[in-house]
């Protein structure tokens, strides 16, 4: 069995390995305090390329970026009773302010007036906003946006996935009908799976969560489903129309065309630090992270070989000449990312270090090279062993090509898993139950959902959710997979995240 640059595979561990790629590519630790994480250079770069692909979306489908209070009143939050429901055992409170010295000792000295809730997601804040902002049908449709933190206290953590404290954007936004409203929704998801899906390159099921795992207060939440490695599902976005539900509690209230007063309808939609662990868990492989171009910091990493000073002029000068030449090419329409390590150590712990944190490409020239006019070159989408020795002039030609075949095998690597572990000839409860029971036992199951009360209950008995109903129904007639009566919606069933 060949040797892997992590000490456990996925094969092993899958949990312990999850955590050794983000140690190997120096991504992430946990803080002192539990449950959160502290997000190294390597892994803030990822998720900044993530924000940048996604603020531009956002703000081409007419959203404006502000920033709201990371307090909540408790007041305000007791406005929106179901929704509370859903966070309260997850939030977060302030009770004190302003600390004494005792015996030694710092102690808070003075309760506030009132508990403040550090913010879970920012619905009833922004809601109470709207209210004062919104008058007329000429302040519609109200379509705003925030990057912020967020705090939900974890149980259970895990570095990206689950974080006491997270960070993401949330989208609030009011509508004058409820066509608006849905439009917005099914627009933002769309946003979520171009970003994921064709720049992050995870495959995804995008549909219609089931009453049972909606978002708290929500009347439809939309989502994408991915696929990890492990067979579990990751929800990676979702997109909620709440109706006028957030409406009636904070009064947001509009005067129509004809005079009338009426209640918008509203939307909000996230996606957090939760898709680089679902980036992690869809393209690592058991020597560390591989990225797909789009995401990748840096797309070519150019490794100068120098084992005599005397060659260290000419390596430097054709090393900076060739990430010169790389940086004026262009891949998806944006200029090629090359960086130059000059770093003092040795080129095969270098090459390691950037095999990890898994650059697409990367590039070693010595004096040999230079007198040959080649390059070493390595693909992360191949054995670490395996490599090249192109003509400098024409990789840098074709560098967007080799980008570009690294993208698709990514892709369809991901897509075969998916295809491998995806079930859709489970027909009754007895055989999805016998699929799923066992600590190893994952995948999707594609099957008929009557909708029926109740069901999603059996499921959650060995651990199983409704993912989503997805957009792409077959039409069929069948079965329920939980009840056995007559069904005509397909629904994905997994284990998840």
């Amino acid at each position: 069995m060949a040797k892997t640059a992590l000490p456990v595979t996925r094969a092993d561990n899958f949990a312990n390995w999850y955590q050794e790629v983000i140690r190997a590519a120096d991504m992430a630790e946990h803080s002192g305090v539990r449950g959160c994480m502290v997000i190294k250079p390597w892994g803030y770069k990822i998720w900044e390329r993530i924000q940048q692909l996604l603020d531009r979306r956002i703000q081409e489908t007419g959203h404006d970026n502000c920033y709201f209070p990371l307090f909540i009143p408790l007041s305000l939050i007791q406005k929106e009773a179901s929704h509370v429901e859903g966070f309260a055992k997850e939030m977060a409170v302030v009770t004190h302010h302003r600390l004494v010295m005792e015996d030694g000792q710092l102690k808070p000295a003075a309760p506030l007036e009132e508990p403040l809730v550090v913010r879970p997601t920012s619905e009833t804040m922004i809601g109470e906003a709207f209210a004062r902002w919104i008058e007329s049908y000429r302040d519609l449709p109200l379509k705003l946006n925030q990057w912020a933190n967020v705090v939900r206290w974890e149980m259970r953590p895990r570095l990206f996935l689950r974080t006491s404290e997270f960070l993401w954007q949330e989208g609030h936004t009011a509508h004058a009908t409820a066509e608006d409203a849905l439009d917005e929704t099914r627009t933002m998801l769309e946003v979520y799976r171009e970003v994921a899906e064709d720049m992050m390159r995870i495959p995804l099921i995008p549909g219609q969560k089931s009453a049972g795992e909606r978002f708290p207060g929500a009347v439809e939440t939309h989502t994408i489903e991915a696929m990890m490695q492990d067979g579990r599902a990751l929800q990676a976005g979702t997109s909620h129309y709440l109706g006028q539900n957030f409406a009636k509690a904070a009064n947001i209230a509009f005067q129509d065309e004809n005079g009338r007063q009426q209640l918008v309808h509203t939307t909000s939609w996230g996606v957090s630090t939760r898709l680089v662990g679902g980036l992690i868990m869809t393209h690592a492989d058991d020597d560390g992270l591989r990225l797909p171009p789009v995401i990748a910091p840096y797309q070519v990493v150019v490794l100068p070989i120098i084992r005599d000073e005397s060659a260290r002029g000419p390596v430097m000068a054709a090393c900076e000449q060739l990430v010169a030449r790389l940086n004026d090419q262009s891949f998806a329409g944006a200029p090629v990312r090359a960086y130059l390590d000059t770093r003092d150590d040795h080129a095969a712990t270098k090459r390691w270090n950037w095999i990890k944190k898994g650059v697409p490409l990367i590039c070693e020239i010595g004096p040999r090279d230079i007198e040959k006019g080649s390059l070493a070159l390595y693909k992360r989408t191949l054995a670490p062993s395996e490599k090249s020795f192109p003509d400098q002039g024409e990789f840098v030609a074709a560098v967007a090509d080799h980008l570009s075949e690294i993208d698709a095998a990514l892709f369809e690597q991901a897509k075969a898993y998916r295809a491998q572990k995806m079930r859709d000839d489970l027909t009754t409860f007895e055989e999805l139950k016998a699929h799923f029971d066992g600590e190893n036992k994952t995948g999707f199951v594609r099957a008929k959902w009557s909708g029926a009360a109740g069901t999603e209950d059996k499921l959650g008995d060995f651990g199983v959710t409704i993912r989503c109903i997805p957009y792409d129904q077959s039409g069929t007639a069948g079965k329920c997979i939980v009840t056995g009566e007559d069904a005509t919606t397909d629904v994905i069933l997994a284990k998840a995240y």
